[in-house]
C-alpha cells in the first residue's frame, strides 16, 4: 500500500477516534450532572434538616432532571453516530415518538431537493418515485399588532345637511390603547399562568412597548367592573347545588399602615358533579375574607339550598351544622385524603404496621371508587354498599381495638382518635352516590392560587384581593369546562360592551361558551 495513502488513513482514524473520545467525554459529563441532581434530590428528601434546601432553592428538581437527561441523550447519540462513522457505517436516525400534532395547526411546507437530480450514469433527469415527510412543532414568538379603526363620514353633496357616521365602538378602556383580547391575555397570564404584572411588563418591553405595572392593573380593574354580573350569576347557580366542596388558603394583603402584609384568606367553593355523571355545570368560586373564622363561610353560604358540604375537619365548618334552614342543617362530608395523609406520615416516620394496614384499607376504598368514577349516582351507591360497606364495617372496631393497645399519648393514637372522631362524616358517602371520598375537586382548584401567590407575593389591598378572587374564579371555571379562558374573556367583554341583554346572562356563562365557527376552524 502506498505510504501516502496509509498515512491519510491513519490520520482519518485518529480524527475519528478523537471525535469518539470527545463524544464519550460529553456523555460522561452529562451523566455526572444527572447523578448530581439525583443526589441533591435524595438529600432534600432524606437528609438532615440542616442539610436540606429551602423550597425556593430546590423548586424545580424534576425539570432540572429532565433537562440533564436531554443533555445526556444528545451526548450519547452524538457518540453513537461518531462510532458508526468510524466503522464506516451510515449513522442511524434515532427513533422518536413525537405523537400526532393537532390538525388545526397551520402547516408551512418546505421542500429539500438534492443537489442534482441528474442520473450519475448519464441517463438524464431522474423521476420522482416518492418522498419522506416529517412534521416538527414550530412557534412564532408572540407578536403585537396595532388594530386601526376607521369610521368614515358621509355627507350629501346636494343639501350638505345630513352626515352619516357609525358610532365609536365601546371599549373596556375608552380611548385607551388595549383591545379586549389584549386585556384578556393579561388577565390569564397573571391569574391563570401566575405571571405578575411587572414580569409581563418586562416581556412587553422586549417588543418595544413600554407599559408599567400600574397601567396593566388599571386595565384589568376596568375589566373586573364589567365582569361582575357574570360572577353574580355564577353565585346564583352555585346556590342551587345540592353538594358543595369548600376549602380555604392564605391570601397575604399589603397593610400600608404597618409597612407589612396581613393575612386574609381565599375561601374556595366548588360544585362539580362530573364524578357521578351529573348534568349541572362545574363551577369554581373564590371569595376573599379578612379572616378564617366561622362567620365568613356562614356569610357566604347564606341562602344556599344544598344539603352536603364536603370539607376538611376545620372547626369553623361545624358551626354550619347548627344553622336552621328550610332544607335542613348542612351535613358535613369529611375527606379520606386528609386521613390518609396522617397515616402516610406515621408509616414513613415509624414504619408502623397499624398505619400500613390502615393505608391498605383506604386503598381498597379508592379502588372501588375507581370502578364507578363518572357513573350514575344510584350505580355508585349500590356498588359502595356491596363492596365498600363491609370494609367500613370492619374498620371501625379494628381501629378501636388498635387504639386500646398503643400508648395514648403517641402520635399514632392521635391519628386514630382523629379518624374515629370524624367517623360519621367520613362514611357519609355510603348514604348518597353523588358524594365523593375526598375534597380533591376543591384542593385541585386552590393549588393555582398558591402558585400565583408565590409569584405575586401579596395583593396590594383588599379590593385587589377581591378582584383576584373573581378573575381566578372565571379562569378556573373555564378550565373545568374545557374552555380557553383568553377566548372566553375576550368574547364576553365584547358581548357586555355591546349591551348583551341582562335576561340573557346565562348565555355568557363559561360552560355555554363556544368559539365562533370561523375562529374554531
Amino acid at each position: 500500500m502506498d505510504a501516502a495513502v496509509l498515512a491519510r488513513e491513519n490520520a482519518l482514524l485518529k480524527a475519528r477516534l478523537t471525535e469518539v473520545e470527545a463524544a464519550l467525554a460529553e456523555s460522561q459529563e452529562a451523566n455526572r450532572r444527572l447523578e448530581d441532581i439525583l443526589r441533591t434530590s435524595q438529600r432534600e428528601k432524606f437528609g438532615k434538616r440542616s442539610e436540606k434546601l429551602s423550597p425556593d432553592q430546590f423548586n424545580l428538581p424534576l425539570e432540572d432532571a429532565e433537562l440533564a437527561q436531554g443533555v445526556l441523550e444528545a451526548a450519547q447519540e452524538k457518540a453513537e453516530a461518531a462510532m458508526q462513522r468510524a466503522r464506516g457505517e451510515t449513522p442511524r436516525k434515532p427513533k422518536r415518538n413525537r405523537g400526532h400534532l393537532p390538525a388545526h395547526l397551520p402547516r408551512v411546507e418546505r421542500i429539500v431537493e438534492p443537489a442534482s437530480t441528474l442520473c450519475p450514469c448519464g441517463c438524464g433527469e431522474m423521476a420522482k418515485i416518492g418522498e419522506d415527510m416529517s412534521e416538527r412543532l414550530d412557534v412564532i414568538p408572540a407578536q403585537f399588532r396595532v388594530l386601526v379603526t376607521r369610521r368614515p363620514k358621509y355627507a350629501c353633496r346636494r343639501c350638505s345637511q345630513a352626515v352619516a357616521q357609525a358610532h365609536a365602538p365601546e371599549h373596556v378602556v375608552p380611548g385607551g390603547l388595549p383591545t379586549e383580547l389584549f386585556i384578556a391575555s393579561i388577565i390569564v397570564s397573571k391569574f391563570g399562568d401566575h405571571l405578575p404584572f411587572y414580569r409581563q411588563a418586562e416581556i412587553f418591553k422586549r417588543q418595544g412597548i413600554d407599559l408599567d405595572r400600574g397601567t396593566l392593573g388599571n386595565w384589568v380593574g376596568r375589566a373586573c367592573f364589567h365582569l361582575m354580573p357574570i360572577i353574580n350569576h355564577m353565585k346564583a347557580h352555585l346556590r342551587g347545588a345540592d353538594r358543595i366542596f369548600v376549602d380555604e388558603t392564605r391570601a397575604p394583603v399589603l397593610d400600608p399602615g404597618r409597612k407589612a402584609t396581613k393575612s386574609g384568606f381565599f375561601w374556595a367553593f366548588v360544585s362539580d358533579d362530573r364524578g357521578h355523571g351529573g348534568a349541572d355545570p362545574p363551577i369554581v368560586l373564590f371569595h376573599y375574607a379578612p379572616g378564617r373564622g366561622k362567620e365568613h363561610p356562614l356569610k357566604f353560604l347564606a341562602g344556599y339550598r344544598g344539603r352536603f358540604l364536603q370539607c376538611d375537619a376545620y372547626q369553623s365548618y361545624n358551626a354550619l351544622t347548627e344553622i336552621a334552614r328550610d332544607t335542613g342543617p348542612w351535613q358535613l362530608v369529611y375527606c379520606w385524603t386528609h386521613v390518609r395523609r396522617r397515616f402516610v406520615k406515621r408509616f414513613e416516620s415509624d414504619r408502623s404496621p397499624i398505619a400500613e394496614e390502615m393505608l391498605h384499607q383506604i386503598a381498597l376504598l379508592y379502588q372501588i371508587e375507581k370502578t364507578v368514577r363518572g357513573k350514575d349516582a344510584e350505580v355508585r351507591l349500590l356498588t359502595r354498599r356491596e363492596h365498600a360497606r363491609p370494609i367500613i364495617t370492619a374498620l371501625k372496631p379494628w381501629l378501636e381495638a388498635q387504639l386500646s393497645r398503643i400508648p395514648q399519648k403517641s402520635q399514632l393514637a392521635e391519628d386514630i382518635r382523629y379518624t374515629l372522631a370524624h367517623w360519621t362524616g367520613l362514611i357519609r358517602f355510603l348514604e348518597d352516590g353523588s358524594l365523593e371520598l375526598d375534597t380533591n375537586p376543591v384542593e385541585n382548584q386552590i393549588r393555582p392560587i398558591a402558585l400565583t401567590r408565590k409569584n405575586a407575593l401579596f395583593a396590594g389591598n383588599e379590593v385587589g384581593a377581591e378582584n383576584w378572587a373573581m378573575l381566578a374564579s372565571l379562569i378556573a371555571t373555564c378550565k373545568m369546562s374545557g374552555v380557553n379562558p383568553v377566548d372566553y374573556l375576550d368574547a364576553t367583554l365584547q358581548a357586555i360592551l355591546d349591551c348583551h341583554p341582562q335576561n340573557g346572562i346565562e348565555d355568557l356563562m363559561p360552560w355555554r361558551f363556544r368559539l365562533p365557527s370561523s375562529l374554531a376552524a
